[in-house]
C-alpha cells in the first residue's frame, strides 16, 4: 500500500467517526449513524470522482474502503462513552479528515494533468463536502456555507501542495507539511474565533 492510498484511508476513517458522532450527537439509530458515517466519509471523494470521470468511484472499486467505513463507525459507537467531549472528538476528526482529504484530493488532480485552479478544486471538494452532505442530511447549515474558516484552510494546504510538488520535494514530506497546514489553519481560526466576513443587514 503506497503513502497516497495509507492517508486516503486514515481521512476516511477520520471523517466517518466524524459522521458517526455527529449522527449520535443528532440520536439517530444505528442505521442513521452508519448512512451519516458513509456519506461524510465518501461524499466528496464520490463528488470528485464523478467530476473527472473516474469510474467507478473509488469505494466501489476498493471495498477497504466500505471496511473501514463501518469499523470506524462501530469503534464511534462503542466507545461513545469514553469520548466525553463529543463536540471537541467531532472537531478533531473532522479536522484530520480535512487535512489528509485535501492533500489526496489535489494530487489526484495533479496526476490527472489538469490546470493547478481545478487541483485546487478538487481537493477542496474532497475534503469539505463529504461534511456537507452530512450537515445538510442532518439538518444542519454546512459549515463551509459559514463564516467559519473551514474550505478557505483546504484552499491554502492545495495551494502549498502545488507548490511544494513543483520544487519537487520528497513526497512524504510534502503530505506531512500540508496536511499539518490545514490542520493548523483550522485550528488556529477556532482558536482565536477567525472567521470571514459575512455579508447581511443588520436589523
Amino acid at each position: 500500500m503506497t503513502i497516497f492510498n495509507t492517508l486516503d484511508i486514515l481521512g476516511t476513517g477520520a471523517f466517518a467517526i466524524s459522521g458517526a458522532l455527529v449522527a449520535m450527537n443528532k440520536k439517530l439509530d444505528p442505521f442513521g449513524v452508519f448512512i451519516i458515517a458513509f456519506a461524510t466519509a465518501v461524499g466528496g471523494g464520490t463528488l470528485r470522482d464523478v467530476l473527472i470521470g473516474n469510474q467507478p468511484v473509488v469505494w466501489m472499486a476498493n471495498t477497504t474502503y466500505v471496511y473501514t467505513i463501518v469499523i470506524s463507525a462501530l469503534g464511534a459507537i462503542i466507545f461513545r462513552n469514553k469520548l466525553k467531549f463529543l463536540n471537541k472528538s467531532l472537531f478533531l476528526f473532522d479536522t484530520i479528515g480535512l487535512g489528509i482529504f485535501t492533500i489526496t484530493g489535489t494530487e489526484i488532480g495533479i496526476n490527472a494533468n489538469f490546470h493547478p485552479i481545478i487541483s485546487v478544486a478538487l481537493g477542496t471538494i474532497s475534503a469539505s463536502f463529504g461534511g456537507v452532505i452530512r450537515d445538510i442530511l442532518c439538518n444542519e447549515i454546512p459549515v463551509i456555507f459559514r463564516k467559519e474558516i473551514y474550505a478557505t484552510a483546504c484552499i491554502f494546504g492545495s495551494i502549498a501542495f502545488i507548490i511544494l510538488n513543483d520544487f519537487d520535494i520528497n513526497t512524504t514530506l510534502t503530505y506531512i507539511i500540508t496536511t499539518l497546514i490545514v490542520i493548523s489553519i483550522r485550528l488556529i481560526a477556532v482558536k482565536f474565533k477567525l472567521s470571514l466576513p459575512s455579508f447581511y443587514s443588520k436589523p
